[in-house]
């Protein structure tokens, strides 16, 4: 009887400890989208996704924006023991993420105990829509996001993206190489996208490139030239320099403001027409 006891007493421990543990496991079919992951030491508790929804997200000055499409709703927790970063931390990961594959932030309202930031990345006439709400400090924050029209998630900035462009149009646009105002010095959070053109050109070694510089509006045009062509030589000598590309396969050019691809007349079309374009030689 004693050992039958002492057996059920060992095994009700074992579930106590092991309990927790299976409780901080992803929910059952829960998983991150292809476009964004979660922040380290994070659980899906709560997951759902739809073919087609409507979410009413905050644009700009918090105005609500309906948008309809395929919608995945996805709850994160920290797991015990994991150092909860601060609400902004988050809302700054997400914010960055969606910015070096071309979006940018529409609205953010995030303190010290939480808020919230919807950001929006705009691929040709295809929209994807990202609301991060964060709550109680880091402990739980909830993601939204719907990709207008019900489109496939296959936005992503990768050379797998980037091959498809430049074989149905003999161009693909890179957002994600970012440089400080007027200058030409490539910043820091830009090796991502560095990678992948180097991937691009590793997985064909018979394939060179032209890299061309796009500048907005703002400013002359001769300044704008000169400035959108030292930009390209400066991802070419990162490439060469870095990722141990063939110089002979690449070429840079700048266009300045003369080829851009959404209206000047907005921040987000501006946005848009900064950027790095390579084109099949």
């Amino acid at each position: 009887m004693n050992a039958i006891r002492l057996m059920v007493m060992g095994t009700l421990v074992l579930l106590a400890a092991v309990a927790p543990l299976r409780a901080q496991d992803d929910t059952p079919g829960g998983q991150d989208t292809p476009l964004l992951s979660r922040m380290p030491g994070y659980f899906i508790e709560n997951y759902d996704q739809k073919d087609f929804d409507r979410f009413e997200f905050e644009g700009k000055d918090g105005r609500l924006v309906a948008v309809e499409g395929r919608t995945t709703r996805i709850d994160y927790r920290p797991k015990d023991g994991v150092s909860v970063p601060s609400p902004l931390q988050i809302a700054r990961n997400y914010q960055n993420a969606v910015a070096r594959i071309g979006g940018g932030v529409l609205y953010q309202d995030v303190a010290a105990g939480g808020g919230l930031t919807t950001l929006k990345l705009v691929r040709g006439t295809d929209e994807i829509w990202v609301r991060v709400a964060i709550g109680d400090s880091g402990n739980n924050y909830h993601v939204v996001i719907v990709e207008r029209g019900g489109m496939q998630q296959d936005v992503v900035a990768s050379a797998d993206i980037w091959k498809g462009d430049l074989h149905d149009t003999g161009h693909a646009a890179v957002y994600g190489i970012h440089f400080d105002t007027d200058k030409a010095e490539i910043k820091p959070g830009s090796e991502k996208s560095l990678e992948e053109i180097a991937r691009l050109l590793k997985q064909d070694p018979k394939l060179s490139l032209l890299v061309v510089g796009h500048t907005d509006s703002t400013g002359d045009i001769p300044h704008n030239m000169a400035l959108s062509e030292a930009r390209a030589k400066a991802v070419v000598a990162a490439l060469t320099g870095t990722h141990g590309i063939a110089a002979a396969r690449l070429s840079a050019f700048g266009c300045g403001p003369l080829a851009p691809v959404a209206s000047n007349d907005t921040d987000e079309g501006r946005a848009k027409n900064r950027r790095v374009e390579l084109v099949k030689r």
